[in-house]
């Protein structure tokens, strides 16, 4: 079968003429898409979707296909869905990805050769792609005023959206208002999951099926680029990520924080009544750990927008709007320790939640220095270099501290035994938590009455002590003076 070429200036104008026919295939696949993935467990339905889109890029794009190509693209195809029909997970979604990816070089990508340039181009398509369907989506309209605008409020709404799904995850008060939003039976199925969803597998699948290769002369031209925006140099081509753009990112992000701040001082700080239908601890609980991921990408934010010597750490506005954004985080994360420290008077102590308690600290204490950079004017590295010595004395002083120890004595000093309210104490945990537990066991035994199977299991921890310091090269400090209270207890016992 012979090889047909297209010339780069008919290459354009047939890209504009299947222009609908694409859409139409997108769209098709997109609802293929909510079939199979939204709601249900993704299994053999990932390597059908990956054919289907396979037919439909070939469909797409037959006019610029070397079809001596096609045979070896769909043999690649077919062993790389082999590892996603066996299983999915990881591994078989990074050979799918792969093998859609090569596929569609080898079948419509005549310009890049090496294996460098190949590299390259899947990146491009895969980490750059999506994001084009957006822009060719107002492109569609030729409307120049709309394409600034969606430059302008692209990061935004994006990054809002992310925003205020992390905080409805977090907080129950804000999910009841927004499910009330959606009424009737007839919209039932519209969610605001389901339009991201939506929104997700159409970018995903348009650079697929709307193949555009870039060329070497453009991905020098956008590394230049890159560079230039890296180094703080203002661009006249790109306002992707410039002053407009961070301005209008920190007004909407601070308005919708604001709205999350308000309900914890009242609710949270404030101990107002919730509404019947939501519990306290549910409203204390969800909120932790969600709320901590929002505070993370906030600070990645403020690092990105707020570069030294950069257009926007000039502006007095902007920073002003930093310092409260990064305040209104601050108490995000005080609020996250309040929650999980009236979750834990509840449900008692764990070594996670006692890691979570730590790593609130640090990002606490992380927003701070990012506060501590801008006021100062220092560089990242000073940023970098803070951060290390707070996580090093921070690792320093937890290694000195004997957290099974306190969360044994902490579970059954608020235990329902010792208190009378509260959970019951666990003491299979207890036993997990090794020798340095057995004074709160030893509490334990006699709060629930002498059991012989509990019994025989303290005696293997007993043992276990004693191993770890029969011989000097095992000695440690810890576990000398816990052999020494033990010995003391036994001591009392026995006179």
């Amino acid at each position: 079968m012979t090889d047909i070429t297209t010339p780069a200036s008919d290459a354009g104008s047939t890209q504009e003429g299947t222009f609908p026919v694409k859409t139409a295939i997108v769209l098709a696949l997109a609802t293929l898409a909510d079939w199979l993935f939204y709601g249900y467990g993704i299994g053999i339905s990932a390597a059908i979707f990956a054919v289907v889109l396979a037919c439909g890029s070939l469909l797409a794009n037959i006019a610029i296909l070397n079809r001596k190509k096609v045979p070896l693209a769909f043999a690649l195809l077919l062993g790389a869905l082999v590892p996603a029909v066996e299983e999915f997970n990881i591994a078989s979604l990074t050979f799918m990805v792969l093998g859609l990816g090569v596929g569609l070089l080898l079948t419509t990508n005549r310009d890049q050769h090496h294996l460098g340039e190949r590299a390259a181009a899947l990146c491009d398509l895969y980490l750059v792609g999506p994001f084009r369907f957006f822009r060719d989506a107002i492109g569609a309209f030729n409307l120049p005023a709309l394409k600034t605008g969606f430059t302008l409020w692209f990061i935004p709404i994006v990054l809002s959206g992310i925003f205020v799904f992390l905080l409805v995850s977090a907080n129950p008060l804000l999910e009841k208002w927004i499910s009330l939003l959606n009424p009737g039976n007839t919209t039932s199925y519209i969610s605001l999951g389901r339009v991201l969803f939506w929104t997700l597998a159409l970018s995903l699948v348009w650079p697929i099926i709307h193949v555009r290769w870039r060329s070497k002369r453009e991905i020098s031209a956008g590394l230049t680029e890159a560079a230039a925006l890296a180094q703080g140099v203002p661009s006249s081509q790109n306002n992707f990520f410039g002053v407009a753009t961070i301005l209008r990112s920190l007004i909407l992000f601070n308005l919708l924080f604001a709205v999350q701040t308000i309900l914890d001082v009242v609710y949270l700080w404030g101990n107002a009544t919730l509404p019947a239908d939501i519990s306290y601890a549910s409203y204390a609980h969800r909120g932790a750990y969600p709320l901590i991921v929002t505070a993370l990408l906030a600070a990645a934010f403020v690092l990105a927008a707020m570069r030294p010597r950069g257009p926007a750490e000039q502006s007095r506005l902007i920073r002003t709007l930093v310092y409260l954004w990064v305040a209104q985080n601050i108490l995000l994360v005080l609020s996250s320790i309040l929650r999980l420290d009236l979750y834990v008077q509840v449900y008692l102590l764990t070594w996670w939640r006692v890691a979570a308690f730590i790593w609130m600290i640090l990002v606490a204490l992380g927003l701070m220095l990012i506060v501590a950079r801008i006021v100062l004017n220092r560089s990242n590295d000073w940023l970098i270099r803070a951060n290390l010595i707070t996580l090093t004395a921070t690792l320093y002083v937890c290694s000195l501290i004997n957290f099974a120890a306190i969360i044994a004595d902490y579970n059954v000093s608020h235990s329902r035994e010792a208190t009378g309210k509260g959970v019951a104490i666990d003491m299979n945990y207890l036993f997990s938590l090794g020798p340095q537990a057995l004074r709160a066991i030893d509490r334990a035994l006699t709060l629930r009455g002498i059991d012989p199977t509990l019994v025989s299991r303290r005696g293997c921890l007993v043992e276990q002590q004693v191993k770890n310091t029969a011989s000097w090269r095992s000695w440690g400090f810890r576990s000398w003076r816990l052999q020494r209270a033990m010995d003391a207890q036994k001591s009392l016992t026995t006179g």
